[in-house]
């Protein structure tokens, strides 16, 4: 096993921490160490007494394809109950997804057995949502760190402890505390020890839920640094997991947003954030606060949705965004639209794909999807079945012509 250089702690110290990083950027040539296809995740609805019946399922994941690079990040983002840490869990095998696969490293890991899934717990981990309860209380921060090395049986005991000081001293945290408990920590510090448990065996990926949202934004710049020194020097890939756009911006060159179980658009970063073509990505984005168009004057104009969430359980037809969409049509109603790659890194799932205020008259999904402008089916079309492939095309949808196009 490749021993970690403790030299790399040094970026993370407490002064190096309040430097700025610059963004983190996409490898054009890196292979993918995740692929995820028409993943789901149903969670049954039981009647209750001593008979329980099935009567429904909460569909919490919904056919939901990416991909992560080795060494890269990908940024998932939506609104609470949309199913991003369900994703996470999927990911990581801590939920038996319904459907769907899950290719890791080239194998699809959707189905194993506990038995089988033991050996790729030292390639796949997670850094928790909340760090005071993802850490055993009554448990020292060294046996907390030391137990996945235990566990696989990676080192003998008397070098489990020096190796537990090393990796707290990579993030950032006294070797000597090893001893101490989860409750002497502060919040940041709990985060850092969650982030030392996952780095125990050098994973090949590493999904991140909301590693920051508990921490205040000093300590959030420290961790998301850190997380960032990480990736550069163990090439880990990430899965980042988040409600705050401007951490996912700075940290994933490729951002995902989900709605209701689904991904409706995913695209690099300058892409998605200056020109999405989503509504409900539009309307996300125009509730960040953005200092530099306050500091210059005027305000962006904020898109207020109408309406709830409608019920995973329950969701509604077609397009799940319909019933809050202020350019829904009928084929709306009637066709699920695609996620059709519109550009060389950019998809969307939208009958009404376009930028903000331009959006066009007629659905831009027609020919794909092999309906008429109303969603009715066109008698010999045939609809594109490889559209909700992970990863992108070298051909497209040219959005101003109508046609495929490629590079």
């Amino acid at each position: 096993m490749t021993e970690m250089d403790p030299a790399v702690g040094a970026p993370v110290a407490e002064p190096a921490l309040a430097e700025h990083h610059a963004a983190s950027r996409r490898n054009p040539d890196a292979q993918q160490v995740l692929s995820v296809e028409n993943l789901r995740m149903y969670f049954p609805v039981k009647t209750s007494g001593i008979i329980r019946r099935t009567v429904g399922h909460v569909q919490a994941v919904d056919g939901v394809s990416f991909q992560v690079p080795a060494g890269g990040s990908l940024g998932l983002v939506g609104e609470s109950g949309c199913g991003k840490s369900t994703t996470g869990r999927l990911i990581t095998r801590l939920l038996r997804p319904t459907g769907g696969r899950i290719d890791f490293d080239g194998r699809d890991i959707a189905q194993l057995s506990q038995r089988e899934l033991l050996p790729l717990r030292r390639e796949i981990q997670m850094i928790f949502q909340d760090p005071a309860t993802s850490l055993n209380p009554r448990h020292t921060v060294g046996a907390i760190v030391g137990a996945p090395l235990q566990i696989h049986k990676v080192l003998p005991k008397d070098k489990i402890i020096p190796r537990v000081q090393e990796l707290l001293e990579i993030v950032g945290l006294n070797p000597e505390h090893y001893n101490r408990y989860p409750h002497e920590f502060s919040g940041g510090q709990r985060q850092r020890i969650g982030i030392a448990r996952a780095l125990t065996l050098q994973p090949k990926l590493l999904v991140a839920d909301e590693p920051v949202s508990a921490l205040d934004v000093s300590i959030q710049a420290q961790v998301i640094n850190l997380l960032q020194d990480v990736q550069n020097e163990f090439g880990i890939g990430f899965l980042f997991i988040a409600h705050d756009l401007a951490v996912v911006r700075h940290f994933c060159p490729e951002v995902a947003v989900m709605y209701l179980g689904k991904i409706v658009e995913i695209a690099d970063r300058e892409t998605l954030y200056l020109r999405p073509h989503h509504p409900y990505t539009q309307a996300l984005l125009s509730a960040v606060p953005d200092v530099k168009q306050a500091a210059i004057g005027g305000r962006r104009e904020r898109i207020r949705l109408e309406g709830d969430v409608p019920s995973p359980i329950l969701p509604p037809s077609g397009c799940r965004f319909r019933t809050r969409c202020a350019i829904a049509q009928e084929i709306c109603a009637k066709v699920e639209p695609p996620l059709l790659q519109i550009a060389p890194r950019h998809k969307v799932a939208c009958h009404f794909a376009g930028e903000l205020g331009h959006a066009p008259k007629e659905p831009v999904t027609m020919k794909v999807c092999g309906v008429d402008a109303h969603g009715a089916p066109v008698p010999g079309e045939v609809p594109d079945v490889q559209l909700n492939e992970p990863g992108f095309s070298d051909r497209w949808m040219d959005l101003k012509t109508g046609q495929l196009t490629g590079a």
